[in-house]
């Protein structure tokens, strides 16, 4: 099978992204691991599928699949080169649309200075919906991590999140604890591992292991998640500007019940076919 595709970053947490809707597409586990390989295929952290629309009143499905082969609810910085792909490609002439995910509906919008905003939805607090194994809903939980006593605050952003507070991400530990938060037994469907760094009101540094990926460059759904962390800690306050290893997005939250905004770019690198067996 012969297929198109286009890769795209944002902010260097990069993407193979293809269209559904005009050409036929079979994705395995398989096939999916072997495009996000670095040596042997494309290379990225996440494969987001352009799809028709399933819902009335929603212009596209998105589907996104780590660079493992399994798929996912949610991707924010995808959601962002997501619009812009169908944009680009002429799928639409919208500058706003409204998408489907595996967690509900998002709407991302081109703004006209070429950076993207996504309104990812209203973020999740209750533990049981996080998911998370606690008998509370506390802003801020002990977990055993290796045994060590860390505090984090468990959101879901569509996809779930574990944020810590750091005192510098340069010398979090990211690579031993991300692994095993990640897998930790309190998630049932793993976790995204933030490590926060806060540097006054309206500025925060931030490294995430993702779930299924590894560190990546940048996440736009733990950028959203440490906000939302950092704000109900009364560390922060809207809006919030977030350093990742890539580069910059903006996160404004007005409040528990409220959507969370995002604004970033999103870059079409290059386009290409590749041969899949």
């Amino acid at each position: 099978m012969r297929l198109r595709f286009a890769k795209m970053h944002g902010l260097g947490n990069d993407f193979v992204v293809i269209d559904a809707i005009r050409q036929h597409v079979e994705l395995t586990p398989e096939r999916v691991r072997f495009l996000a390989d670095r040596h042997f295929g494309v290379g990225c952290d996440q494969l987001l599928v352009v799809e028709p629309a399933t819902q009335p009143d929603v212009d596209f499905r998105y589907r996104i699949f780590n660079a493992d082969g399994g798929e996912v609810e949610q991707c924010g910085n995808g959601a962002r080169c997501f619009v812009r792909f169908v944009h680009e490609q002429r799928l639409t002439a919208k500058r706003e649309i409204r998408v489907e995910t595996r967690s509900g509906v998002i709407a991302p919008r081109l703004e006209e200075n070429g950076l993207v905003t996504v309104d990812m939805g209203v973020p999740v607090l209750e533990s049981a919906r996080v998911p998370f194994v606690s008998d509370s809903d506390a802003v801020v939980q002990l977990l055993d991590v290796g045994g060590t006593s860390v505090a984090i605050s468990a959101v879901s952003m569509g996809n779930p999140h574990a944020v810590q507070v750091v005192a510098d991400v340069n010398g979090a530990p990211v690579a031993s604890q991300g692994p095993l938060i990640e897998h930790h037994e309190r998630f049932p469907a793993r976790v995204n591992a933030g490590f926060m760094q806060v540097l006054d009101a309206h500025r925060i540094r931030l490294r995430v292991f993702e779930r299924g990926a590894g560190e990546t460059l940048a996440c736009g759904t733990g950028a959203c998640a440490a906000v939302v962390a950092g704000i109900r800690r009364e560390l922060l306050s809207s809006p919030v500007r977030v350093e990742t290893r890539g580069g910059e997005l903006e996160i404004v939250w007005a409040g528990v019940g409220q959507p969370v905004l995002m604004t970033g770019p999103a870059v079409t690198v290059f386009e290409g076919e590749i041969e899949l067996a």
